[in-house]
């Protein structure tokens, strides 16, 4: 076996580990609660968890799915952070390889998905991850290949203004307020990290994804559910596609 396999299984591990923290982050930002203290527990029993049932994907395994102290059951929303976390990092891994861009990727990618979860779960985009992201993308802009801090500012501008401009028109138009501010920082900050040029595909293909996800369903049951739809993780989606499939699709249809 070659030497990338071994270093595929190491950044997967790592991803998983790093997806365990994740979902910390997932469950005590939306309550203003401290990442670091205390330690991990049950929120129901306050059992603190130990290493040895906090280890990626395995302990829910081998716990099968359930607390060690109360036997309550845990949400699978753990495992599945665990595991997208890990095959987020290897995809990085094998297309960027152990590089700066590698490492400011990962840490954008596990910031969607923490932005993914809490807005599914509590409809709404912590500042804390995306106004922090907006400075940190357009900074490591300044020590990356691409996409250059020019484009990342021109990012910030472009995908914070397009959809203040949609948001304030949407208004304007129907009375309501169509779409939230988290929305806005959001994609400001995918436009920091990708740069302009990524930001009309992600509108595009996060509105499509959206459209697809809760346009279809209200239109076979041929009513409003009246709920508001989570934008954010449909702009997630776009970005990831972009930032994986997105320039192979566009190169393609220009050829």
């Amino acid at each position: 076996m070659t030497s990338q396999f071994y270093y595929s299984i190491i950044v997967f591990i790592f991803g998983a580990v790093t997806g365990s923290f994740l979902n910390v982050c997932i469950c005590r930002m939306p309550k203003d609660e401290s990442v670091v203290s205390p330690p991990s527990h049950c929120p129901t029993c306050m059992y603190r968890i130990r290493w040895y049932d906090n280890i990626p994907l395995a302990s829910y395994l081998l716990l099968r799915g359930r607390c060690r102290g109360c036997g309550i059951r845990i949400p699978i929303r753990y495992p599945l952070v665990e595991l997208g976390n890990g095959l987020l990092a290897l995809a990085l891994f094998l297309r960027y390889s152990l590089s700066p861009t590698f490492a400011a990727l990962f840490l954008f990618c596990s910031a969607l998905l923490v932005i993914t979860c809490i807005d599914l779960e509590y409809r709404v985009i912590p500042n804390k991850i995306s106004l922090p992201g907006i400075v940190i993308g357009f900074v490591l802009s300044f020590f990356l290949p691409w996409p250059g801090w020019l484009n990342s500012l021109l990012g910030i501008l472009a995908g914070g203004g397009s959809l203040l401009l949609v948001a304030c028109a949407y208004e304007w138009l129907t009375g309501r307020e169509g779409m939230g501010g988290g929305d806005i920082k959001l994609v400001a900050m995918m436009g920091a990290f990708l740069g302009w040029e990524a930001v009309p595909f992600i509108i595009l293909a996060g509105s499509l994804a959206g459209l697809l996800a809760g346009g279809l369903p209200m239109l076979i049951r041929r009513r409003d559910s009246g709920q508001a739809i989570p934008f954010g993780p449909y702009l997630a989606f776009g970005a990831l596609f972009h930032l994986f499939l997105g320039l192979r699709i566009l190169n393609r249809y220009l050829a």
